[in-house]
């Protein structure tokens, strides 16, 4: 029977050879050895991953060619522009175009039907998809859900040139309910030119063309929610409708505050289409917004310095309304935007 050979070599000879030779290794004080800093300079970075800022760059470019481009612009509102003199040729006047902006009543006019229309579509249109998402997230029959978010997601994708042509034809002078009232001795219905009810209108046009669009980001956040806790709600012996409201409406809290701060920057945006398709039947007094002010002075009536100047001005305070509603959030508890 074979037995196994022993190792001849010594144990101290054994353990020198498990010792490291370099002294850095064996962690010896003496020798110190700084640590490498792998990231490199901005450049190399950016040429290690040189593929993935490959993707960054036509969004880049899109928001340079038309966001920040165009901002060069803003100069006209402190120039006496004229589109053969250009730019370089035209004459500074400073901020003589804002003093005549501020003296004019039809800006504080379009100031007003602005802020209101804004006001409206934040207390009515916003919370529009998060009802919308929650109703459509109680129903049971997963082919009813998909059916009804197919049918409320369809006007988005409508121009609002059909969609004022649809309104037209329900709730115009010769439109389906007039026609309906006319036969039950009721005439002279007609929704679409009443000046005094129009910004509800918009509003309503506003929830019935994106609310159901706008669900999808909610139904993005509630099926973030794990099934656990309706579960463990569900045992307590919570009922539906405590599970939605400690449960569903929280975890929709941080993606309503970040939609809010963006909606409030807007907030002077409130539909340059829609209104302009629409003034001709309700008159300039009811329908006159920024916007459109910006439109007829510019385009139309060639004041280029007086449109711009309300333009920038436009500008300015939504971005004071995005700084002051981010900071406001983070006092509050929330994330903010930034």
């Amino acid at each position: 029977m074979n037995t196994p050979r022993r190792s001849r070599t010594r144990p101290s000879e054994r353990e020198h050879r498990r010792t490291p030779r370099d002294p850095r290794q064996a962690g010896l004080g003496a020798f110190p050895c700084p640590q490498r800093d792998r990231r490199g300079t901005l450049r190399q970075r950016i040429w290690r991953e040189r593929w993935t800022y490959t993707f960054i760059v036509p969004g880049a470019l899109f928001f340079l060619v038309f966001a920040y481009a165009p901002m060069a612009g803003n100069v006209v509102a402190f120039q006496q522009y004229s589109p053969f003199r250009g730019f370089a040729g035209s004459p500074f006047i400073g901020f003589a175009n804002f003093t005549v902006l501020f003296q004019d009543p039809a800006i504080l006019q379009a100031l007003e039907n602005t802020l209101v229309i804004a006001v409206l579509q934040l207390v009515f249109a916003f919370p529009a998809p998060i009802a919308l998402a929650l109703l459509l997230n109680s129903l049971i029959s997963d082919r009813l859900k998909r059916m009804v978010q197919t049918v409320v997601y369809l006007p988005y994708f409508l121009s609002w040139v059909i969609v004022i042509s649809v309104w037209q034809q329900v709730l115009g002078g010769g439109g389906l309910i007039a026609g309906l009232l006319d036969g039950w001795g009721a005439s002279g219905f007609d929704a679409m030119t009443n000046a005094d009810t129009f910004k509800l209108l918009v509003v309503a046009q506003n929830i019935w063309k994106d609310s159901g669009w706008g669900t999808i980001i909610f139904f993005a956040a509630i099926a973030g929610i794990p099934n656990e806790r309706y579960e463990a709600a569900a045992i307590d012996g919570a009922t539906p409708w405590q599970r939605t409201w400690h449960i569903t409406l929280p975890a929709l809290v941080p993606v309503a505050t970040l939609l809010l701060i963006l909606n409030i920057g807007s907030i002077l945006t409130v539909g340059f289409e829609q209104l302009l398709l629409q003034q001709p039947m309700v008159g300039a007094e009811a329908s006159e917004v920024l916007d459109t002010f910006v439109y007829f002075r510019g385009v139309l009536g060639g004041q280029w310095g007086i449109a711009t100047a309300a333009g920038l001005l436009k500008g300015v305070i939504g971005t004071i309304l995005v700084l002051s509603a981010n900071r406001v959030a983070k006092r509050l508890g929330g994330e903010g935007i930034f």
